[in-house]
């Protein structure tokens, strides 16, 4: 297993990685909170594994406030809002993935 310590942190609390190749893809796994992420790199994996463990730790500010906010961070994600908005208005039901 590999694991990682902050630059000069000889004494602190270590975090143990799992990075593991399942097809064309890589998924890093945080051991102690099962946090996981992946992506087609094993530099990406860990990047988006990094930004997981962010949220999971609520580290992170950015929220999104307002239906403004959403369309934008949809925009960016490279999701039509539109899309969004007219399968909201098509269904009152929670997401299969939400039940």
């Amino acid at each position: 297993m590999a694991s990682s310590r902050a630059e000069g942190d000889d004494d602190g609390p270590r975090q143990e990685i799992r990075l593991v190749s399942s097809g064309k893809l890589w998924v890093a796994t945080d051991i102690e909170s099962g946090v996981a992420s992946q992506s087609e790199t094993r530099v990406e994996a860990l990047e988006n594994l990094d930004e997981a463990l962010a949220l999971h730790r609520g580290e992170t500010s950015d929220s999104i406030d307002s239906p403004e906010a959403e369309r934008e961070v949809l925009r960016e994600l490279g999701i039509d809002p539109d899309e969004i908005a007219q399968a909201r208005d098509d269904t009152d039901e929670l997401p299969e993935f939400m039940r």
